[in-house]
């Protein structure tokens, strides 16, 4: 009984350790970002644009409080800060932009702002 007890006391304190560690540090404010982005760009891939036609001013303001952020540990503030300025950028145009601009144009410029989410994605991390 008492092998039992050590053993899934030893099982507990694995996966613990093993979670505790394994988790990579988050940054919420693009967090919150790519939750919006995501609602909004996947449809617009299969060309359904009501979502970001219907999400505009929160992937606007989302970017904005996200610029507005201090970087977390482990990621380089430095780095991300143009970038992310390009991003509020293309997302003012594309809220600006919403019953203005054909569905392709608003797709092309939703595009441009996910791609700029990807460029930030992939040298924000020190």
């Amino acid at each position: 009984m008492l092998k039992v007890k050590v053993l899934c006391i030893m099982l507990a304190l694995s996966l613990a350790a093993l979670t505790g560690f394994s988790q990579e540090p988050k940054w919420l404010e693009m967090e919150n970002f790519h939750t919006v982005m995501s609602l909004s760009f996947h449809p617009a891939e299969e060309n359904n644009l009501q979502p970001i036609k219907e999400k505009s001013a929160e992937l606007l303001s989302k970017a904005i409080a996200w610029q507005k952020s201090v970087a977390p540990e482990g990621f380089n503030g430095e780095v991300t800060k143009p970038i992310l300025k390009r991003l509020v950028k293309q997302c003012r145009l594309v809220n600006a932009e919403i019953g203005n601009k054909t569905d392709a144009e608003l797709k092309v410029m939703l595009t441009k702002a996910h791609d700029i989410f990807h460029e930030i994605k992939e040298k924000c991390r020190k």
